[in-house]
């Protein structure tokens, strides 16, 4: 894998990506099936499915197994589901679920998880070797458990450092196997002639039904085992949610299928005494003995392949101390983390040297339950807040991956209470480590002193320059009266809807500079916003006239970063103000803020129809993606999602010169929007030798919001205002839109 940073000239912008460290690699082109299918399926059906199966239906019957069973896998759907989710909205790269948790919540919380991660993968080798070298010894009883499984672990690091390509392809053969037990095992026959156990053995005799479920959770877990190869996929975004809902669907139709065989060939005794009574009860019983070893060696690769690559990422990051950079570095064309592999196969020949790890592995289960937990989290927020960044072409309400998350914290504390105390308690730690906080006191009412931490923490960590992967509106709507100019607040309200800020402004004459006064009228407006189900912020300001009380809005307003990005305002049509308007446009554009005009030929009061009539449909008159076409898509999208505008439809139109070049057009126009997420419709206009004002009246006519880009400020911009106002005479309520801020807006969309 050729890393871009290795030669410059195609290397992405910061800005592009988001100022990663770690950035994206070619891969080894792993499609879904050998990338993520493969070793998650393989993960799911392995050494509890042999093992320890036969001992959950004896403990709680058929009915109980097939509650078990779904209840575990519901769980990891819907940790699949958020994966899938993250996973379709941007670009995963080497790090799976750490890389994931990273981006959203943080490098902090990612790396207080991937660390803890990283170690339980790790060890996870040593437990499965070590589980291959008890099966191979309990048939060749000469032969040493201890060299058995240092002699496993190298072999099975060998093939992971040789080439990571033919590892998963040796998978196919561990699949085959397991494939081909399975079906010797549907084949076989009766241990004894019972009937269908519906209960399991008496109370008396065997364990609670939680019990029973904490031993049977790890069954599923194995949905991380292709999103750790996230760096080596041809396609993430598509691999992740198919291989890994494919692979839970196929291991919980197994191990649906599975309980029904076990409970009707043996009695409940024989199933919880006898590990290996699949064996028995199969046509071929070694198949059983093949699959036990087949499970535990796929396993083992699959940690080997998958952790050092977690290592990779977070020393790639930073997040590593600096002497441990050195384990970021890839070898050969695939870029395989060689140095990181060498380090997780010393860590487990030591772990396999001790030999027990009975005492760590309920923790290790904790450090991979928390991850799952960490990743609903992640999702569950980012859908919550609708950032407008967010847009994964899988989408899933936030509600199932907070779900999701309760879900994996539920299942923590059953499995081992004091373990999750553990792995809580590490977590906590790593990411105090990584934060370097001080503890703070705080003074007077305690629920007003946490307020005022964290609005003091979070206004003091804003950067000032704005990360176009967490940008949103931030609107100062200069309103006037609003019950006069309702529909500049309405726009806002549907913009933000609950995400953004809001500032509803208007300039006073200067005899109207008393605080008293001033403070009464505020109040008054922002009870008439809360009427209205608008919440926002009311700014009034004295000045010798509305446009120099504007300019100084836009100057002063704000706190630290946190200033308006978006003015909105009306259109004046009044030709005595025309040049003074158009100065202060300029004067906006100058000061890095976006404008939208919004021109209304019927301004909506607080007495009459709507202003965007039926918001049936949005027309964004398109230019390209950059500056006013970003910003403009951005906008329609924000407006499309609000709960005012959710039945609209989008319509990007194109105008082009001749019908040679609409078709081309329309396919890549298609293409754009496509990859944008945002639910639109494109059409291409062919103009025949007609004006841009005759199509744009033709064409938009029974929209109801028009979308426009507007030009530069020059010094002729009064004349090109004039020019626009002329050309949207007529047409529905119209919104003049110029990016000013100095964010790349196509990399919000992309």
């Amino acid at each position: 894998m050729r890393l871009p940073f290795r030669r410059p000239a195609p290397e992405p912008s910061a800005a592009a990506e988001g100022h990663d460290k770690n950035p994206p690699a070619r891969g080894a082109g792993f499609g879904t099936f050998e990338g993520v299918f493969t070793p998650s399926i393989l993960t799911i059906l392995g050494v509890i499915m042999y093992l320890r199966f036969g001992w959950v239906v004896g403990n709680v019957g058929l009915l109980g197994a097939l509650a078990i069973v779904t209840i575990c896998t519901s769980i990891t759907m819907f940790t699949a589901l958020s994966m899938s989710a993250i996973a379709t909205d941007r670009r995963v790269r080497a790090g799976g679920a750490y890389y994931m948790i990273s981006r959203s919540l943080g490098i902090e919380t990612g790396g207080a998880v991937g660390i803890p991660v990283y170690f339980a993968i790790a060890l996870s080798v040593a437990l499965y070797v070590v589980g291959f070298a008890e099966s191979v010894v309990s048939v060749f009883p000469a032969l040493s458990q201890r060299w058995v499984g240092i002699a496993t672990a190298l072999a099975v690091a060998g093939l992971a450092l040789f080439s990571a390509k033919l590892a998963i392809r040796s998978q196919f053969f561990i699949m085959a196997a397991i494939a081909f037990s399975l079906i010797s095992f549907f084949l076989g026959r009766p241990v004894e002639e019972t009937g269908l156990d519906l209960t399991g053995a008496p109370a008396a005799a065997s364990l609670s039904f939680w019990a029973v479920l904490a031993v049977f959770f790890p069954a599923v877990t194995g949905i991380e085992a292709g999103v750790n190869m996230s760096g080596d996929l041809r396609d993430p975004q598509r691999s992740i949610p198919r291989g890994t809902l494919a692979a839970l669907v196929v291991g919980y139709v197994v191990y649906m299928a599975l309980p029904i065989f076990l409970s009707r060939r043996a009695d409940p005794a024989t199933l919880i005494e006898n590990p290996l009574i699949m064996r028995e009860m199969a046509l071929w019983g070694d198949a059983i003995l093949l699959g036990v070893w087949g499970a535990t060696l796929s396993s083992a690769m699959g940690s080997i392949l998958g952790a050092p690559r977690v290592l990779q990422a977070l020393a790639r990051d930073g997040v590593l101390p600096g002497p441990l950079r050195v384990l970021g570095r890839g070898s050969g064309e695939d870029d395989a983390p060689r140095v990181a592999t060498a380090v997780t196969l010393g860590l487990a020949l030591v772990a396999i040297w001790v030999g027990d790890l009975n005492l760590i592995a309920p923790v290790l289960s904790m450090f991979f339950l928390a991850s799952y937990l960490t990743v609903n989290l992640a999702a569950g927020i980012e859908g919550f807040l609708k950032s407008p960044s967010y847009r994964p072409a899988f989408r899933i309400h936030w509600s199932v991956s907070l779900l999701g998350a309760f879900g994996c914290l539920a299942v923590m504390f059953l499995i081992n209470a004091v373990a999750t105390v553990v792995a809580a308690a590490v977590v906590l730690g790593v990411y105090l480590w990584l934060r370097r906080r001080e503890l703070e006191a705080t003074w007077g009412d305690v629920r007003r002193g946490i307020g005022m931490a964290l609005v003091r923490s979070v206004v003091l960590r804003l950067e000032p320059v704005t990360d176009a992967r967490n940008w949103r509106p931030h609107l100062l709507v200069l309103s006037g009266a609003p019950t006069k100019r309702w529909s500049l607040i309405d726009l806002a309200s549907s913009l933000t809807h609950g995400h953004g800020m809001i500032t509803v402004s208007s300039v006073l004459p200067e005899a109207a500079r008393d605080a008293g006064r001033v403070a009464r009228m505020e109040g008054t407006i922002r009870e008439y916003l809360t009427r209205r189900g608008v919440q926002g912020l009311v700014r009034l300001i004295a000045a010798p006239d509305p446009f120099e009380g504007a300019e100084r809005l836009v100057d002063a307003y704000g706190l630290g970063p946190l200033v308006p990005n978006t003015v909105i305002l009306g259109a004046s049509q009044e030709m005595a103000v025309r040049e003074r308007y158009c100065a202060m446009i300029r004067r906006f554009h100058r000061a890095q803020r976006n404008v939208v005009i919004l021109r209304d030929d019927q301004p909506l009061s607080e007495s009459n129809g709507a202003a965007f009539g039926q918001r049936r449909r949005i027309d964004v008159w398109w230019g390209g993606l950059q500056a006013n076409g970003g910003l403009m898509m951005i906008l329609a999208y924000l407006l499309r999602t609000s709960s005012d505008w959710l039945r609209a439809r989008v319509c990007v139109k194109l105008v082009v010169p001749s019908e040679g070049a609409a078709d081309g057009a329309r396919a890549n126009l298609e293409r754009i929007i496509g990859g944008l997420r945002v639910g639109a419709e494109a059409e291409v206009i062919v103009a025949g030798g007609r004006g841009f004002a005759e199509l744009l009246r033709e064409s938009s006519r029974d929209a109801d919001l028009v979308l426009l880009g507007m030009a530069v400020p020059g010094e002729d911009f009064p004349v090109y205002y004039e020019r626009l106002q002329e050309m949207a005479r007529g047409l529905p309520t119209t919104a003049f839109v110029l990016a000013g801020e100095r964010v790349q807006f196509s990399h919000v969309l992309l």
